[in-house]
């Protein structure tokens, strides 16, 4: 779990990774994080929420946190790195961080359909997100946000929560129009992440 930092911890960067609640395994990423991570442990704090995805032979390893344990890993972390989630790279951004971010892939078998894909990759045009769809990518990002985390930062947002609320149906509204554009119809439902939401207040 994310703790306060001991005072021979202070050099340390802090490294955030959430994969969200989706039932889908993730093994991709969390290896890759595991790879990078044996060559900077002694530089790293590392907290890797790993949802369905098998428990990788890390230290800080968790299957889940609760909303306020991720509010608090997400306050102290220097990197966030995270999958396509809207919920969890607001959050990240609300924070200060400029989230590192590796979509899942449907063709991979690690969610049901593209929308993280075609989500990321707008924000990362608009340069609202670091996106990293290749373990080269995910490695040179980590690298560079280790060597300067003034990097990933970007303004706080400290909005109250009904604007949250608003920010987060407008992302909703974004995703089902990409979703419907890939597959050529509309989604029929309205999209709820507060009432649909699981234990890190994600999309499943």
């Amino acid at each position: 779990m994310p703790r306060p930092r001991d005072p021979g911890e202070a050099d340390r960067a802090r490294l955030l990774v959430a994969v969200g609640t989706d039932k889908h395994p993730f093994g991709r990423l969390i290896g890759w994080l595991g790879e990078w991570h044996s060559g900077v442990a002694d530089e790293v704090g590392l907290t890797l929420q790993h949802g369905h995805t098998p428990a990788p032979g890390v230290p800080g390893a968790v299957a889940f946190l609760g909303h306020d344990q991720l509010q608090a890993a997400m306050a102290e972390a220097d990197l966030v790195v995270c999958h396509g989630g809207p919920a969890t790279i607001l959050e990240a951004r609300r924070h200060g961080r400029l989230p590192i971010v590796v979509p899942r892939d449907p063709a991979r078998g690690e969610h049901v359909d593209d929308h993280q894909q075609l989500f990321a990759r707008r924000l990362g045009a608009a340069g609202m997100v670091a996106l990293a769809e290749t373990r080269e990518e995910l490695f040179a990002a980590l690298d560079a946000g280790l060597a300067d985390p003034s990097r990933f930062a970007v303004a706080a947002d400290q909005r109250a929560s009904d604007a949250r609320r608003v920010a987060v149906e407008q992302v909703g509204r974004i995703v089902e129009e990409l979703v419907a554009a890939s597959t050529g119809r509309r989604q029929r439902t309205r999209w709820r992440p507060w009432a649909r939401s699981g234990r890190n207040g994600e999309r499943r």
